[in-house]
Order: structure tokens, then C-alpha cells, then sequence
């Protein structure tokens, strides 16, 4: 589960610096299609709505980061941020919902839920 765990945590960071890449890429975008129109307003327009996407992602991307770190650091809340993040990551259609689907699928098992908080009884052994 060690390299799951892993995985999980360097997905969930990439996709979260991907996503804030994303906007930054509208907001150049926006910001050069306004240029373009020679136009004063419209580039001060299209220039707030690009400014306005890239803050937004950058926002919901933020949790992503921190998560991720916390899941190399083994940290229990951690766990659970990634657990939220990756509900909202299988919206995200297709690559966000194969990290989601994947990341809850690692972070719900037993051996990870043992893994983060040590104080959990362990199960009898199998015979």
C-alpha cells in the first residue's frame, strides 16, 4: 500500500498543479484575445473573466497541493482531504475521474486506514 499511497499523493498534486496551469492558460488566452480586438473594453473584460477563472481554479487546486503533501507525511487529515478531493476530481471527465475513482479506491482500504492511525485495534489473524 506504500507505493499506493504515494501514487495517490503525487496524482493528486499533479492534477492540482495542472489544473492552476489551466487557468493561467485562459487567463493569457482571455487576456490576448482582448488585445487582439484593439478594443479598450473588451480587453479589460475578457481580461477580469480570465483573471476571475484562474483564481477560481487555483482555489479548489489549493487543497489538492496541501492534501498531497500531507499524504507523503502519512497525516490523517490528510486522508480525509484527498477522500473530499477525489469526490470532487471524478466530476472532472476523464482523467480527473481514473485519479478520483483510483485515489478513494487506495484510501478507503484497511491496510491505508491502519497505515494513518495506528491506534485502530488490528484484526485477528487469519487460520
Amino acid at each position: 500500500m506504500e507505493g499506493h499511497i504515494r501514487a495517490v499523493g503525487a496524482l493528486c498534486i499533479g492534477l492540482s498543479i495542472l489544473s492552476i496551469l489551466v487557468g493561467a492558460f485562459i487567463f493569457v488566452i482571455l487576456a490576448g484575445l482582448g488585445v487582439l480586438t484593439q478594443d479598450q473594453d473588451a480587453t479589460m473584460f475578457l481580461s477580469f473573466i480570465g483573471f476571475i477563472i484562474a483564481c477560481f481554479l487555483v482555489i479548489i487546486s489549493i487543497p489538492g497541493i496541501i492534501g498531497g503533501i500531507g499524504l507523503m507525511y502519512r497525516r490523517e487529515w490528510a486522508r480525509i482531504l484527498v477522500l473530499v478531493v477525489s469526490a470532487l476530481h471524478l466530476f472532472n471527465i476523464p482523467i480527473g475521474t481514473a485519479v478520483g475513482a483510483y485515489s478513494i479506491w487506495v484510501l478507503v482500504q484497511r491496510d491505508t486506514i491502519l497505515l494513518f492511525n495506528p491506534i485502530l485495534p488490528k484484526p485477528f489473524p487469519q487460520t
